[in-house]
């Protein structure tokens, strides 16, 4: 009987125990269904770095991408903004070309986090931050891909980027512009035009493909709004409901220019400045497109 009461005591000392792990349990069920949910969602958010690029994306799956990082740290901040405390990894870095003010964030980025790919141009490096950034990348073993037109970054939950430029070889441009990666973001019926600093001349080559795989809900316009790119025959080809200019407030170049504000006003596209909102946040049911 002493023996049955002990017994009896020792399982009544774990009862809160199991109680505090079925709420454990339950709570992880809750949150796990929630996150389920949230999988059927692509997010891209267009950063607010000042007078660059930057845009942060996470797939349906949780699985997320960097493309370019901005003049400088302040691409920290902002993924601090958008990605959890505890999130330390990035899967695909995307590097459209070696220009400043599209790289110069990403060294203190592969430092800091985790990174599973570096996707470049294969421009050449002529600056000291684009030997850093390559220095950082090869001492963090990070593997690295040179970006070519046809191949498909599976970013998981349906979401894939596809790389439409470069479709030769740029290590030698003279314009490191003429090397920028070009991509466009699928997730079902939503797509995004992602152009880098390419210029009407790239912009040609791809209307040479074909007009039709241009077509997308979103516009990255080209080099932060210059006139040197978002020719209207591209606009009118990619047939945006959006533009986004990622630019700096009263930047030295006067960007965006007026003509290309015209030509995204001709078609009746709904012009989104960093300069103007800040941190512009997409995000998409694989159906519908919705600005948060």
């Amino acid at each position: 009987m002493q023996g049955l009461r002990t017994k009896i005591a020792a399982i009544r000392s774990k009862i809160p125990f199991l109680l505090i792990a079925a709420l454990i349990f339950a709570n992880a069920f809750i949150w796990y269904g929630a996150r389920a949910e949230e999988r059927g969602v692509l997010k891209v958010a267009f950063l607010d770095i000042g007078q660059g690029d930057s845009i942060f994306i996470e797939s349906p799956s949780g699985a997320q991408a960097l493309i370019d990082g901005g003049p400088n740290k302040k691409v920290l901040q902002e993924l601090g903004a958008v990605m959890p405390l505890y999130d330390n990894y990035i899967d695909v870095i995307v590097a459209t070309h070696p220009d400043k003010d599209h790289i110069g964030g990403l060294p203190e980025v592969v430092s800091r986090y985790g990174v599973g790919m570096f996707l470049e141009s294969g421009v050449k490096c002529r600056t000291a931050t684009c030997f850093e950034l390559e220095k950082v990348v090869d001492e963090k073993g990070v593997q690295k891909i040179i970006a070519r037109r046809g191949m498909i970054v599976d970013l998981g939950g349906g979401a894939f980027l596809s790389i439409l430029y470069p479709d030769r070889e740029v290590a030698d441009v003279s314009d490191t512009n003429d090397g920028s990666i070009v991509a466009k973001l699928i997730y079902g019926n939503n797509s995004f035009m992602l152009t880098g600093d390419a210029p009407q001349g790239v912009e040609r080559v791809l209307l040479s493909y074909g007009p039709a795989g241009l077509k997308s809900d979103v516009l990255k316009s080209g080099h932060h709004g210059s006139k040197t790119s978002s020719a209207p025959q591209f606009v009118a080809a990619v047939a945006p409901a959006y533009g986004i200019i990622s630019a700096g407030k009263n930047n030295q170049y006067g960007h965006p220019h007026q003509e290309t504000l015209d030509t995204l006003n001709k078609f009746g596209v709904k012009i989104l400045s960093t300069i103007d909102l800040g941190r512009i946040i997409f995000s998409s049911d694989g159906e519908s497109l919705f600005v948060n």
